[in-house]
């Protein structure tokens, strides 16, 4: 996990505990990708896997063609955030309201994945971080979508103090 210097240390998540922590609350992950020179930005389902190392594996599912799928196809790295969004905090003057939040914001190369036990697999991991169930996929089931992953070893997480649990606090 290596970040690209956050401004606000005081807000950062440095553990991967606490990387985990926000991953398991949020059950949207957007994704940015570049359409020509403008950005393209889509709202996905996704599960995920914390490699060592600090490798954070993020899998997608999707119908097989669109503009997505054409996009990312073109290779290069794509972005991605997801979010925890908390309560406003309030206060006497206007300048000091602020949201409680947790995110993970990072970037990473898109593999496709064809091999039908790696789709099976991805799948799975999928529907346990939407649902809280195993779920064993079959070939036939995984055979007719398309299924992709984000490969990311760049990537942090932010929050703001309140309601947040202590293993995101950190050591710094």
């Amino acid at each position: 996990m290596k970040g690209r210097g956050m401004r606000r240390k005081d807000r950062e998540v440095d553990t991967m505990e606490g990387i985990e922590e926000i991953l398991g609350r949020c059950r949207t992950c957007h994704v940015a990708m570049l359409d020509g020179g403008a950005p393209y930005v889509v709202p996905l389902s996704f599960g995920y896997k914390l490699m060592d190392g600090g490798v954070l594996e993020l899998y997608f599912h999707s119908a097989p063609a669109g503009k997505k799928i054409d996009l990312l196809k073109r290779g290069g790295k794509a972005c991605f955030e997801m979010s925890d969004e908390g309560e406003t905090i309030r206060a006497e003057s206007p300048c000091e309201w602020g949201y409680k939040y947790s995110s993970v914001i990072g970037y990473g190369a898109t593999e496709f994945i064809y091999d039908p036990a790696g789709k099976r697999e991805a799948l799975s991991a999928l529907f346990r971080h939407q649902t809280g169930q195993d779920v064993a996929f079959s070939e036939e089931q995984a055979a007719g979508i398309c299924v992709f992953k984000i490969v990311s070893t760049e990537f942090t997480g932010k929050h703001r103090t309140g309601d947040v649990p202590s293993v995101l606090k950190g050591k710094g």
